[in-house]
């Protein structure tokens, strides 16, 4: 998820000026109370994979911004694997981390890893992925996955023509034949994402409008471990095999997640839809999530048909200026202290707006943004 220079120049300078002062809009709102942040302070930065293309972006952002405000950072990368997670936070804690953001590859496998943070006093910052199961996690950082949900379910039902893209109803009656994918279970977000898109959905699965071929309507049955690409390809296959060998087709694939909707737009084409929307067999209704360049261009040669656009830069911002409040004894500003139970308590969040982005759209929502260039969009790949 690459930006233009000239925009990563300008976000540090706007954000540092920001972080300075601590007195505008923000996490760090009400950071102000401790006085300027110590210059020696380190915060350990711990992202779960450098599999995806979104993960690295947001380490190599929360890096720069805080740096750009003076702190040193320890960034570490996982590989999505478990143990090396814990371990890496481990050797924070050890070597004098001051705060930690953490975007935990199983939500609830890092207790004891926050237990002994809070033991040192060390604030622990839940990045994107809500850390669950312990009352050691001080404060989160998201965009509004409930309702990214919603943006996906109802962006499948304008891709169908059930409804326009400013809500109204559409021309379209149905009946469509649909298939459900789901995130990995281990991530707490991927039941924000169901409930979203269910809420939209399950009435229109309920009145017949749109069915479920295979019957697979449990968030468990459309589940796909650590949010991988080729898991989901294989399931898409299966579901074809198993459902769709009859002479009936797929109208629509609720994806929550670009990686996963590239894994499943294969396995559609390799059975024969598509290329493009307007194929003699045309390719279903793929959603997304993440605007991942590789995606943004299947979404602009009218492959895919949308993805949410997550700007993971303010989501960076949002996290520095968190760790800022902390370091200089305030509190991170919340703007929802109601919805994020992790099971032991309700973690005081700061919520960020998404985008849906379609074809037609890719220019205002991610190039004249500084997002991606025309030329990247082009190429399908970040330079």
């Amino acid at each position: 998820m690459r930006r233009t220079s000239a925009a990563v120049v300008a976000a540090g300078a706007v954000l540092c000026l920001g972080l300075t002062a601590c007195s505008g809009e923000g996490a760090g709102g009400a950071g102000d109370a401790g006085g300027a942040a110590s210059k020696d302070a380190m915060v350990g930065v711990s992202m779960p994979t450098q599999t995806s293309e979104r993960w690295i972006a947001d380490g190599n952002s929360v890096k720069e911004r805080l740096e750009d405000a003076g702190y040193g950072v320890n960034l570490q990368y996982a590989n999505d694997d478990i143990p090396t997670q814990s371990q890496q936070i481990d050797q924070m804690i050890t070597q004098g981390a001051d705060a930690l953001i953490i975007a935990a590859i199983d939500g609830t496998a890092l207790s004891s890893q926050l237990q002994a943070a809070k033991d040192a006093g060390i604030p622990v910052i839940s990045y994107d992925r809500l850390i669950r199961n312990t009352p050691n996690t001080d404060f989160y950082v998201t965009f509004d996955n409930f309702k990214v949900g919603v943006a996906q379910a109802n962006a499948l039902l304008t891709g169908l023509g059930l409804r326009k893209a400013d809500g109204s109803d559409g021309t379209a009656k149905g009946p469509f034949a649909v298939e459900l994918f789901a995130g990995s279970l281990d991530d707490n977000n991927s039941v924000f994402f169901w409930d979203g898109a269910m809420s939209v959905l399950k009435p229109l699965i309920t009145d017949g409008t749109l069915v479920v071929e295979s019957g697979q309507t449990k968030i468990e049955q459309a589940a796909i471990l650590r949010w991988q690409q080729e898991t989901a390809q294989r399931r898409m296959e299966d579901l074809l095999t198993s459902t769709y060998n009859d002479g009936r087709r797929v109208d629509g694939v609720l994806s929550p997640y670009d990686g996963l909707s590239r894994g499943i737009i294969t396995a559609l084409q390799n059975a024969g839809y598509g290329p493009t929307a307007d194929a003699e067999t045309p390719m279903p209704v793929v959603t997304g999530q993440d605007a991942e360049i590789a995606s943004v261009k299947l979404v602009a040669d009218g492959v895919q048909q949308s993805t949410i656009f997550k700007d993971t830069r303010k989501l960076a911002e949002q996290a520095a200026r968190a760790a800022q409040a902390f370091l200089e004894g305030g509190t991170p500003e919340a703007n929802d202290t109601k919805t994020y139970d992790n099971g032991v308590k309700v973690v005081p969040s700061f919520l960020l707006p998404v985008e849906t982005v379609y074809r037609d759209t890719i220019k205002t929502a991610l190039v004249d943004t500084g997002y991606y260039t025309a030329q990247e969009v082009a190429s399908g790949k970040a330079d």
